[in-house]
């Protein structure tokens, strides 16, 4: 399987916003309030908000191609573009999507091993992320590719507070 990498610029900000929306909705509409759900697409996938994230030095996403087609996407930030810890040895993995049509592929894998590649060549020590408590499938797979729960945090989808797991991956030098 050919898969590569491509970091989205401005230019395909319609797609990534397309994407983003369609990943979301696949994952996690079925399990919640739809006015609260709803509420929540309006926001955080904004045009506008997401130009803003595409535009800001510390954010980066990633289109994952296979031959020329996209089947996935991943966010990462460092820095004091990070949601919650803000350490300069940590990258955090905001998002990481794959299209239900490419799930069961390994993408996920591959992609978890470019985002570990990506924290070396930034020279941070670990990655860390945040994953909905209820969502099983998507902690045993990060737990199977090395991420350990360390903390929580509230997380909102629009007036409804849920809780996320905090899991963290040391990367190797």
């Amino acid at each position: 399987m050919e898969l590569r990498l491509q970091k989205c610029g401005l230019d395909q900000l319609d797609r990534l916003v397309e994407i983003s929306k369609k990943t979301f909705v696949d994952a996690f509409e079925k399990d919640n309030n739809p006015e609260d759900f709803a509420s929540y697409l309006d926001f955080a996938f904004n045009p506008d908000r997401i130009a803003a994230e595409v535009q800001d030095a510390d954010s980066h996403f990633y289109f994952v191609y296979l031959h020329a087609e996209i089947v996935g996407y991943f966010k990462l930030n460092q820095l004091d573009s990070q949601t919650d810890i803000k350490d300069k040895k940590a990258l955090e993995l905001e998002r990481i999507y794959v299209l239900k049509e490419y799930q069961g592929q390994q993408i996920g894998k591959w992609m978890l091993e470019q985002v570990k590649i990506l924290a070396l060549v930034k020279q941070k020590s670990f990655v860390w992320l945040g994953v909905w408590e209820h969502n099983t499938k998507a902690i045993a797979f990060y737990e199977l590719y090395g991420f350990r729960k360390f903390g929580t945090h509230p997380y909102y989808i629009g007036t409804d507070k849920q809780t996320d797991w905090l899991m963290r991956c040391d990367v190797e030098r």
